[in-house]
């Protein structure tokens, strides 16, 4: 399977812009044939938009904007992965959005919420991602800070995820080069899956961004990487040519947990 990510522009500040980028990466994803594309973190608002994001926050079920998305991946005919912040009775979570063309969706909120900005704004999550299957491959999602646990890769590799998909906003730092260039395909490797991870680049009112978006694969290699600037990546996801790793490399089958007791 094609995925596509999508690196945004950071200074975009107005939502109607920001949509109307969406439109135009999904538009040009679809036409390189991806059935997948996958938005940075609080892709629709922008993430440096404070309190912003909050006060325009909306439901799963009952989004003007999810529907104008739901259109939008119904007419393309591909699949989207997209950062919103989501409002559930008097909370708001930092979530990622899975829409499919049939006009279904599912959200993950982000559990490991990430210094004090994000922890004034949301709620963490309280509930794993779920695997949910599209056209043959099994998807996991974590947004940001998540990634950069190893539990939370593990856990959607043990519950059989092939590839997780990652919207993030990783700032502009010699650790973020690193996270994005290292820690990534090291959580690839050490669970023998594929990661997506869709990042800003550029900067907005409160933060700059690393860009760097990528895709890894199962053997730490990146199939896909951005540079500094606004683009598309894109990847071919084939599990099967990666049987040779997981044999070399059998984590999950030879993990031992042992009863500290």
């Amino acid at each position: 399977m094609k995925i596509a990510v999508c690196q945004m522009d950071a200074a975009i500040s107005d939502q109607e812009e920001r949509l109307s980028e969406i439109e135009r990466s999904a538009s040009e994803a679809a036409t390189e044939g991806a059935r997948i594309l996958v938005f940075p973190e609080l892709a629709v608002t922008g993430y440096g938009a404070g309190e912003v994001i909050a006060s325009s926050a909306e439901s799963l079920k009952d989004s003007p904007v999810l529907a104008r998305l739901s259109d939008l991946v119904k007419n393309l005919g591909l699949a989207m992965v997209v950062g919103v912040a989501l409002k559930q009775a008097d909370h708001v979570f930092n979530a990622v959005v899975f829409l499919r063309p049939d006009g279904s969706r599912t959200a993950y909120s982000k559990v490991q919420l990430y210094g004090a900005y994000e922890k004034g704004l949301f709620q963490p999550g309280d509930a794993p991602s779920l695997i949910v299957e599209f056209e043959g491959l099994k998807l996991g999602f974590l947004v940001c800070f998540d990634v950069e646990f190893p539990e939370r890769t593990r856990d959607l590799a043990m519950r059989g995820a092939d590839l997780v998909l990652v919207p993030t906003a990783l700032p502009k730092s010699s650790a973020g080069a690193f996270i994005a260039g290292s820690v990534v395909p090291v959580r690839a490797f050490e669970s023998q899956i594929f990661i997506a991870y869709a990042n800003h680049c550029g900067a907005d009112q409160n933060f700059a961004y690393q860009g760097s978006s990528c895709v890894a694969a199962p053997d730490g290699t990146l199939l896909a990487s951005a540079g500094r600037h606004a683009e598309l990546i894109f990847a071919d996801i084939e599990p099967l040519a990666y049987e040779h790793s997981r044999e070399q490399n059998p984590y999950l089958d030879e993990l031992v947990i042992l009863d500290p007791a």
